[in-house]
């Protein structure tokens, strides 16, 4: 998504969502473990770090601002790519162009899917990219998910 964005935007705001939360079933990483896993990414597609910006957003429990709570996180931008409805309403009622890109196989490439594995025990490092892999392990990243679910199986 990150390349498809960069082919039609001079530069990216790459949104680190819910990052007060870690250490639980749907955000076991923290923000700065997020952060580190996009950037080492980053790096290794060859994407110059003046192209994007990386910016951690907590939530806020009123969909009604929460594009004008973003707004006051990161530089002034152009346009808004997402998928998720909710955030496309949200940004188009605030008056913000929306860009939305194509699925690249949400079925498959699902962070659910990725932390079910991890879990269960299942092969999940071909679901993300290598950097990404290497980091979770090196912060055993899949055996603090599984504590946070009360799972021992490998």
């Amino acid at each position: 998504m990150i390349k498809w964005g960069l082919e039609r935007l001079d530069e990216l705001i790459v949104l680190i969502g819910s990052a007060q939360e870690s250490h639980t079933l749907s955000n076991p990483f923290t923000a700065g473990e997020r952060i580190e896993m996009i950037r080492n990414v980053m790096r290794a597609e060859g994407i110059p770090g003046d192209r994007y910006y990386l910016v951690p957003i907590p939530d806020i429990l009123m969909n009604n601002v929460w594009a004008y709570h973003v707004k006051m996180y990161v530089p002034s931008f152009e346009a808004v790519i997402a998928r998720n409805p909710l955030v496309l309403r949200l940004f188009k009622e605030a008056g913000n162009e929306i860009l939305i890109p194509p699925s690249f196989n949400r079925e498959k490439y699902n962070s659910t899917l990725i932390r079910k594995f991890m879990i269960t025990g299942e092969e999940w490092e071909s679901l993300v990219p290598e950097q990404v892999s290497s980091f979770i392990k090196s912060i055993k990243g899949d055996e603090r998910l599984r504590e946070i679910v009360g799972s021992d199986k490998r």
